[in-house]
């Protein structure tokens, strides 16, 4: 395993590596600034003026791993009607790709890390950050269709909010036991969601 971050990077990217490397390593660790700044081989006031906050530091390296697990690069394709690009966005958030664990397994974990115990200060910034990426790349998908005039101008983050609304209790109804494959209600119910948002083929 490699601990120190390659060569020529530059300090802000060396810590982006290092925080990346220890939620990699342990997923829902908490990133000291301290334990950041060692791995990234750089002082704790270099991290403080690239990431003034823990949630800076939070939002960025979210950032970084997730465009790694969910490229966003086919929201771009104009020869796929829009309402299957932004189906497609959404079953991203379901099911990335090269995920390790099983959706019972995930939300297991997510139970452990958010909603059992009492969640620190640390833990529950970090809730909240995952839930903010999420939602800014459904913005970003929904601004790229309103940009090509599949979608109304209107309130994009409200709109966000309510597909992730919808993805979070498909995430649920995924870790639950069913009688039958569940991917044709999701695919139907993320359908419906898509269709009142989405404008209808000219």
């Amino acid at each position: 395993m490699n601990q120190q971050p390659p060569e020529g990077l530059s300090s802000r990217e060396r810590i982006l590596w290092a925080a990346a490397k220890m939620l990699g390593e342990k997923p829902g660790a908490a990133l000291s600034v301290r334990a950041v700044a060692a791995r990234a081989d750089v002082s704790t006031g270099s991290l403080r003026h690239h990431f003034p906050t823990q949630r800076a530091l939070m939002d960025a390296v979210l950032a970084v791993v997730y465009d790694m697990v969910l490229p966003q690069e086919s929201i771009h394709d104009s020869s796929i009607p829009a309402a299957d690009r932004l189906i497609a966005c959404l079953q991203r958030l379901l099911a990335p790709e090269g995920a390790k664990t099983s959706p019972r397994e995930a939300w297991i974990l997510a139970f452990d890390r958010y909603i059992r115990p009492e969640p620190t200060p640390e833990v529950r910034e970090e809730a909240l950050a995952l839930e903010r990426e999420m939602l800014r790349r459904i913005e970003y998908c929904l601004s790229v269709l309103q940009n090509e005039g599949a979608i109304e101008a209107g309130d994009n983050t409200r709109r966000a909010k309510f597909l992730m609304t919808v993805v979070s209790g498909l995430s649920i109804a995924q870790a639950l036991p069913a009688e039958s494959s569940r991917l044709q209600d999701e695919h139907d119910a993320l359908r419906t969601a898509v269709d009142s948002i989405v404008k209808t083929a000219k």
